[in-house]
């Protein structure tokens, strides 16, 4: 069982920038981890993953040079830094994680919400 805390998120004006964090209670047994945002009355959708082992990164391509996932072994620790932000960024951003390659992501945190003003 793997426990993901998000923080960081917040109220921001367009043009400015958040980092949002997710702390992994145990990343050792964990494929990949990835952050997912689900604004207000839509789904949830992809924004950016990052494999344990090797850090290759993948985007979702409407928000590639914007937003950057990065991750600290040490502390367990994803980072999704987000820059440029427009209020259609607004939304809950999740953390997720998921076990090996075919499985969908199976652990997933609370939520931040991150709101963007204009």
């Amino acid at each position: 069982q793997v426990q993901l805390v998000e923080s960081g998120g917040g109220l921001v004006q367009a043009g400015g920038s958040l980092r949002l964090s997710c702390a992994a209670s145990d990343t050792v047994s964990a494929y990949a981890m990835g952050w997912f945002r689900q604004a207000p009355g839509q789904g949830r959708k992809f924004v950016a993953s990052i494999t344990w082992s090797g850090a290759t990164t993948t985007y979702v391509d409407s928000l590639k040079g914007r937003f950057t996932i990065s991750k600290d072994n040490a502390k367990n620790t994803v980072y999704l830094q987000m820059n440029s932000l427009k209020p259609e960024d607004t939304a809950v951003y999740y953390c997720a994680a998921k076990m090996t390659p075919l499985q969908t992501y199976n652990f997933w945190g609370q939520g931040t919400q991150v709101t963007v003003s204009s």
